[in-house]
């Protein structure tokens, strides 16, 4: 027994050894950031940003490979089977990862243990918008209006995204008849409501922001836990009577399973080395992001809190991606 628990304390020293070296030369090569949407999408833009970041404080040339495409799934296999070095990284829109299972048939991972949790980086709430024209001020009022004018409301989104499912849960928990209007992606159905052709939008403070100030879209309520800063007088959704759509987007750093925990820590670190920068910081309030700092276990504790409330929401919602 005691040489098998000698050989046993043996070969934990060599490999515990092995990552330890391992994490003190990490890294030595440039390392690639997978996205798996589009290019120029708030995720895209938060990963570049955050890569540029990490590229200064790794002395490491940090670069964003996009792999859209399967509702992100491409992309997130590609990091699952990728070697376990740190030097292939996914990141992504965390509340869509989460949600992969609910969305599509035989997505062959589950996202939320196949694959390790590294760093949250950003996020930001969601806004409820409506045509300017459209006579409601809230969203009961909005709600009142689409019962007295049955299938008249036309709720424009990219199909399968978490606006897209914002709205059906507003459909489905305010019991009214709204038509839904798919479109490939978000941007076109802003598009489409600034020409008249729909009126109502949910889509990232990011993106709308600008035309609610601008009076071009009236904001009807946040997502947001609290009101924003920018926007103080558009209450919560919670405030306007619907607390199930208090939630907000946020974006993480995930490397693929098995990853050494010494890098695991080493990236997380110089994640929040580099959120606690005011350059990052300041680049990503134009962005209209709020960073979004966690250690390693406290990412760990949010994901799983975050898990099941957005798989409620997708449940309710009904939204498929396929």
């Amino acid at each position: 027994m005691t040489r098998r628990l000698l050989a046993a304390l043996a070969l934990f020293t060599v490999v515990f050894g092995a990552a330890q070296a391992t994490a003190q030369t990490y890294p030595n090569r440039p390392i690639r950031v997978v996205v798996p949407s589009t290019p120029g999408s708030p995720t895209d833009v938060m990963a570049r940003l955050v890569a540029q970041s990490l590229t200064t404080t790794l002395g490491q040339n940090v670069f964003v490979e996009p792999r859209p495409g399967g509702g992100g799934i491409i992309g997130t296999k590609t990091v699952i089977a990728a070697e376990p070095d740190g030097y292939t990284l996914l990141f992504t829109e965390g509340a869509k990862h989460l949600m992969t299972p609910a969305l599509y048939d035989s997505v062959g991972f589950d996202p939320a243990v196949d694959i390790t949790p590294v760093a949250t980086a950003g996020g930001g709430s969601f806004v409820l918008v409506v045509s300017s024209d459209l006579p409601v001020k809230s969203v009961q009022e909005l709600a009142d209006y689409a019962r007295a004018h049955p299938g008249k409301i036309n709720f424009g989104f990219g199909q399968g995204t978490l606006p897209h499912m914002l709205g059906e849960t507003l459909k489905h928990t305010a019991k009214i008849d709204i038509t839904s209007v798919p479109y490939k992606g978000g941007a076109q159905a802003v598009a489409d409501m600034l020409g008249g052709h729909i009126q109502m939008n949910f889509g990232t403070t990011a993106t709308l922001l600008s035309l609610i100030k601008q009076g071009k879209l009236r904001a009807l309520a946040v997502t947001n836990d609290r009101r924003l800063a920018e926007i103080p007088d558009v209450p919560t959704m919670a405030e306007s009577g619907f607390p199930n759509l208090t939630l907000r987007y946020w974006m993480a750093l995930w490397a693929p399973p098995h990853t050494p925990a010494a890098i695991v820590e080493k990236l997380n670190a110089d994640v929040i080395a580099g959120l606690k920068s005011p350059e990052l910081e300041a680049n990503m309030a134009k962005a209209g992001f709020e960073p979004m700092p966690m250690d390693v276990k406290a990412m760990a504790d949010f994901v799983a809190a975050e898990s099941p409330k957005w798989l409620a929401v997708a449940k309710t919602s009904g939204v498929r991606g396929d």
